[in-house]
């Protein structure tokens, strides 16, 4: 859980494919090359006297050419496929690197990335099984597959696979307790990635992952399971105090049976705790008369402070 922002657009459309790329230098070299030959050769065939009928066919004719590799030469990236549709119909992938095209029969409508895509998606004040609103926010990763699927398939696939991870989000956290999210975060990616990949595969493409980023509960009911989860802690530690208290009134006991039997014993370790008080500088202990009498402690106790003077004295 955290105090941060989830972002708002990760689900809008976006345009999947790019358009017509701009002219490949190969193909505008290749029109300058020939609008050159024109140019030269125009002037080359007037030094020989050449009709102009035959000047203006020969310029006509390299400019033509130029103008055909100028629109017919296409370059597609290392992880492009260009779909190419001959009269409106598919006629086949294309790319990568250099490829032909026969211009205004062919057209190329779209460029299909086929690098691992990542779309962020959000979930906002959607309602768990036990009516707790959340935000939630995730990341998909997915690759494209089949370029045709994707192209002829679905307008726009990033925007299907953006609307569709956002409701299968939806779908799996109201299906879902508090709980559950929460500490289930594994299985929900599991979850999220299996039915995303169902709705996805039939346009060609593939769910590699998705991860869970954040999740943010009303802030009021954070309060209160941190209050819990003190009081549940507090709890704990009182239980454990009573278990203390009852493993040393038991430790009491035994030791109590066993110099009932023995008071030689018991006399000992008197003598030995009012020791351990007395050698102390400036120690004060108090004992019961009855412990006094019968055990001939009020002796013990002059003969301890008498050897407390002499060793002062001493000093």
């Amino acid at each position: 859980m955290s105090d941060r922002p989830i972002s708002r657009t990760a689900a809008q459309p976006t345009q999947g494919t790019r358009p017509d790329p701009h002219i490949p230098g190969v193909a505008a070299m290749a029109f300058v090359l020939f609008l050159g030959v024109a140019i030269v050769g125009s002037f080359s065939l007037q030094s020989r006297h050449v009709s102009d009928t035959w000047i203006g066919l020969f310029v006509l004719g390299m400019t033509l050419v130029g103008i055909y590799f100028l629109f017919a030469l296409k370059i597609a990236s290392q992880w492009e496929k260009a779909i190419i549709l001959r009269l409106g119909k598919f006629r086949k992938l294309a790319g990568p690197g250099l490829f032909w095209i026969i211009p205004i029969v062919d057209t190329i409508p779209n460029w299909i990335d086929h690098r691992v895509m990542v779309t962020p998606f959000s979930a906002e004040k959607t309602l768990t099984k036990d009516t707790v609103p959340v935000d939630v926010d995730a990341v998909l990763f997915w690759v494209v597959w089949d370029a045709e699927k994707a192209a002829l398939e679905v307008a726009d696939y990033r925007a299907a696979i953006a609307w569709a991870a956002q409701t299968a989000l939806r779908e799996i956290i109201g299906q879902s307790m508090l709980a559950d999210i929460l500490v289930g975060r594994a299985k929900m990616d599991a979850d999220l990635q299996k039915i995303i990949d169902e709705r996805t595969t039939p346009w060609g493409v593939t769910v590699q992952s998705v991860e869970i980023r954040d999740i943010v509960i009303p802030q009021e009911l954070e309060d209160a399971m941190s209050r819990q989860a003190q009081a549940e802690r507090e709890r704990q530690a009182r239980v454990i105090l009573g278990e203390s208290e009852k493993q040393i009134a038991d430790s009491f006991a035994e030791a109590s049976r066993a110099y009932a039997d023995n008071p030689t014993a018991l006399h000992l370790r008197a003598m030995n705790m009012l020791f351990e008080g007395l050698k102390e500088k400036g120690a004060l202990v108090i004992v019961p008369s009855s412990a006094v009498d019968t055990m001939n402690l009020g002796g013990l106790s002059g003969i301890v402070s008498l050897a407390q003077q002499n060793q002062s004295k001493e000093k």
